[in-house]
């Protein structure tokens, strides 16, 4: 690796906190007749000693992810947030928004049309500009966040929604570090990237998404002073307390990677040699490097479904574990269903019914390698 640049900063003090090793690509879903091996990168994450802020070390892959289905979970959140930023008085009828979405799907425009928020076209500046999920995609964090602020009327709001450094750091969240994602953020680092371009805080709002998911409202320094809320400072106190800046603590997530690989592999090992069919669900991103470092092909886990037709007929990046629709899953019957999102768990519970009504249950799981990890 060469010097280390911070994306945000441009300081070059840090280390890496998190190495996953040679990686395959997170989005790269070959036909599942396609023969391996799949191509392999570094796959690091490296905290800047001057802002804090966690990032991807390096990036060679080129993005192609097939189109997923958003998850309902993913639309009650976006649902809620809308709400309560309406509630707080920060949004109102009539005002102008651009978004930043996240590659991977999902908007808040027809939630925000539907209140008489209506999209800027064009060159237009506009009074909100909405971020969810986006700027972490972004390469260049410095110029990522000028550009959105150049965009933005001079008494606008910024939203930004972002998972957050230290639900990762306090779960575990190891495999959250993925090629295409560049940047994982504590509060206090992404108020450092805003304080450099003139930008403070207004409120904060935490969501139980992803195990924990924040929405944080900022404006220019010289506006709306007076309606900064206590919200910010109470995060910004509880990652204090968690020590995300603290890189001995981050790295705590390197441990833990290989404690939950040795977990995952022992158990489904012992699936199999009892004559237990398992089967998995979400063919995800996150699942791409946990699948890789436990070693797991067909012979522990013969299958993985997914409700997007665009995964279907594909296998998981690095292994020979093909992606099957629901349905195929529904008719084999399994004994149990490995869910490799969490946060589907009610979801496909309620659409999938015939899994349990056949004798079959579901194992999450955050829940299956959480007494292993602790």
């Amino acid at each position: 690796m060469g010097e280390m640049v911070c994306r945000a900063c441009r300081g070059k003090d840090g280390r890496v906190v998190l190495d996953l090793g040679d990686q395959p690509a997170c989005d790269y879903f070959p036909s599942k007749d396609a023969p391996g091996p799949d191509p392999v990168y570094p796959l690091q994450m490296w905290l800047c000693a001057t802002c804090g802020l966690a990032q991807l070390v390096a990036d060679p892959t080129v993005p192609d992810e097939p189109r997923g289905v958003e998850p309902a979970a993913l639309v009650e959140q976006a649902e809620s947030a809308v709400d309560q930023v309406f509630d707080a008085g920060l949004l109102v009828p009539g005002a102008r928004v651009i978004e930043y979405g996240s590659p991977h799907g999902g908007s808040w425009l027809p939630l925000l049309a539907a209140r008489s928020v209506t999209e800027v076209r064009d060159n237009d500046r506009a009074d909100v500009i909405l971020d969810c999920f986006g700027l972490m995609h972004c390469a260049d964090q410095k110029a990522a966040l000028a550009e959105r602020v150049a965009r933005l009327s001079q008494d606008g709001m910024l939203l930004v929604q972002y998972h957050s450094l230290a639900t990762i750091v306090r779960d575990g969240q190891w495999n959250a570090l993925r090629h295409g994602h560049y940047a994982y953020y504590s509060t206090r680092a992404l108020l450092n990237m805003l304080a450099a371009v003139g930008f403070s805080p207004l409120r904060a709002w935490w969501f139980d998404l992803y195990g924990g998911t924040i929405l944080l409202a900022a404006s220019r320094q010289a506006q709306h002073e007076a309606s900064a809320d206590s919200s910010v400072g109470r995060l910004v106190a509880q990652e204090d307390e968690l020590d995300v800046g603290n890189p001995g603590r981050v790295s705590h997530l390197q441990r833990i990677a290989e404690l939950s690989a040795e977990a995952l592999h022992r158990w489904l090992a012992g699936q199999r040699n009892s004559g237990t069919s398992v089967l998995g669900y979400g063919a995800a991103s996150r699942a791409v490097a946990l699948l890789c470092r436990a070693a797991i092909d067909r012979s522990l886990l013969p299958a993985i479904a997914d409700a997007s037709t665009a995964k279907q007929g594909r296998r998981m990046p690095g292994t020979d574990i093909p992606v099957i629709s629901p349905a195929e899953l529904v008719d084999a019957r399994p004994q149990v269903v490995l869910l490799f999102l969490s946060d589907l768990l009610d979801e496909v519970r309620e659409r999938l019914p015939r899994v349990e009504s056949s004798g079959g249950r579901w194992i999450d799981i955050e829940s299956l390698l959480s007494e292993p990890v602790v």
